[in-house]
């Protein structure tokens, strides 16, 4: 005799459902939920009964919220932070460059990938694994530039720049006086340009070293003046058509060759030296100059932003925020040091009034 396997009801099953739902979606693997206090939705025919279901679950699910927030310690909001800051700055790099494309391309494999395996497509899955074991090695390859991108950015973030001034030795009065007199003679040039309408593309290398572009070039290495400048950048000369970089206040090399911006959102009516200006910006903290050959204007790169229309005044005013040091007092360069001068001053203080 064959026995006759008994239906489940209307109610243990979504029981079941429920439960499986809590578990596997909301991850409240430690709820419990009784089968007596879920109603089939094919029985309920009352808004009473519908109303006190909802209540019931939105209650079950709320117990379980608060059981997990009890295990949440503060690491964990530090864990979370740090996660979004990371995928935050992940955005932002990758966001209006090629590699959002590259990106893209990724996502649409990752999912194919998860639907060859829910539908059990063994030689596309298969085919698909094999793939993703080298993920690791193909990412890096493909986001080579943006990788070092993003690590320069971090070495010229103010935490760098914090570090830098710890571990070097600030400025002497003689480099800072040399850094003036080659402000000054850049400036003068170039309004000298902007009547003429001769173009220039001067860099002002600070502290990413541009070994690799000067390599492309000639060694100067001469104290900056407007006949020395002039000279370079004169029509027929043979210099004239590379870039000037200035190092330590001094015209260390001319005649480079500066990478061209890939930022497709580059207005058509920049030309060459502008568009070499963005892109020797967008990999380095150099300052550029330039001055238009058709129009005269006179513009600035600086972290891969264009700014234009600088008169002489401007343009004097903003080299010299920019390349010269600020003044600070030896207590706010490091601040463990002021604490402890702080500290010590308060002491003494302290034995003063007693005394």
């Amino acid at each position: 005799m064959t026995e006759r396997i008994q239906p489940q009801s209307s109610t243990s099953c979504q029981a079941a459902f429920i439960q499986c739902f809590l578990k596997k979606v909301l991850m409240f693997q430690y709820i419990v939920v009784p089968a007596d206090r879920l109603y089939a939705c094919g029985s309920v025919h009352s808004h009473k009964r519908k109303w006190k279901f909802m209540w019931e679950w939105l209650q079950v699910v709320f117990q379980g919220f608060m059981a997990l927030m009890n295990t949440f310690r503060l690491t964990d909001v530090l864990d979370i932070v740090a996660i979004s800051f990371i995928i935050y700055n992940l955005i932002k790099l990758i966001r209006e460059t090629r590699a959002e494309q590259l990106v893209k391309g990724i996502i649409i494999l990752i999912v194919v990938f998860a639907l060859s395996f829910q539908f059990k497509l063994k030689m596309l899955s298969t085919l698909f694994s094999s793939f993703f074991q080298f993920s690791v090695l193909a990412v890096l390859i493909l986001f080579q530039p943006e990788l070092r991108r993003a690590l320069e950015q971090m070495g010229r973030s103010k935490l760098g720049k914090y570090w830098t001034n710890l571990s070097g030795t600030p400025p002497e009065e003689a480099a800072i006086k040399n850094i003036r007199q080659c402000i000054d003679s850049v400036v003068d040039v170039c309004d000298m340009f902007h009547h003429t309408k001769t173009g220039a593309l001067i860099v002002f290398e600070r502290q990413t070293k541009l070994g690799e572009i000067v390599n492309t070039g000639t060694i100067l290495n001469a104290i900056p003046s407007v006949p020395i400048i002039g000279n370079i950048f004169f029509n027929k000369a043979p210099l004239h058509d590379g870039a000037m970089v200035i190092r330590d206040g001094m015209v260390y090399a001319a005649g480079c060759i500066l990478p061209l911006t890939k930022n497709d959102n580059v207005s058509i009516d920049l030309g060459t030296r502008h568009r070499a200006a963005l892109g020797i910006s967008e990999y380095s903290d150099a300052i550029i100059v330039i001055v238009s050959e058709e129009t005269g204007t006179i513009s600035m790169a600086v972290n891969g932003l264009l700014s234009r229309d600088f008169t002489r005044e401007t343009l004097k005013s903003t080299l010299s925020e920019l390349l010269l040091p600020k003044e600070r007092d030896s207590d706010e360069k490091i601040p463990i040091i002021s604490g402890l001068r702080k500290g010590r001053k308060n002491e003494k203080a302290e034995k003063e009034n007693q005394e």
